[in-house]
């Protein structure tokens, strides 16, 4: 199938296509003409791509443990162990974004509550 016909049955549009070819994700034939074919298992892998994403992880991850997941109904299986370290590790990386988060909004909390009660309620009525 062309691009057109992917990103149709997919949802994603063919600019992002192009750019998980880029990230080497994809890997579609190319017609004499250069028109790049997919394949029905592109539709698959696209899905793959797109949950691994949701999780959170980049492409340049997602490139290292896609090869290593299968999907089972609407959830990714792991079917090499390597990977398991590789999403442990990125796992530990987005908690600890999240805890920077956190933090920062523990700040902010602070700085905010600080404010005389008449800024504070100014700020309020704006919104």
């Amino acid at each position: 199938m062309r691009i057109g016909e992917l990103s149709r049955r997919t949802g994603v549009s063919e600019r992002l296509l192009r750019y998980y070819e880029e990230q080497h994700l994809l890997k579609p034939q190319r017609r004499p003409s250069g028109y790049r074919e997919y394949s029905e298992a592109d539709v698959g892998t696209v899905r793959r791509i797109r949950s691994l994403l949701a999780a959170g992880l980049s492409t340049t991850t997602i490139a290292t443990v896609l090869p290593c997941v299968r999907e089972e109904g609407e959830r990714l299986v792991p079917t090499c162990s390597v990977m398991l370290a590789d999403l442990t590790q990125e796992r530990r990386r987005i908690i600890q974004a999240i805890n920077d988060l956190q933090a920062s909004r523990d700040a902010l909390d602070t700085v905010i509550a600080a404010a005389p009660a008449d800024i504070r309620s100014a700020a309020n009525s704006a919104y």
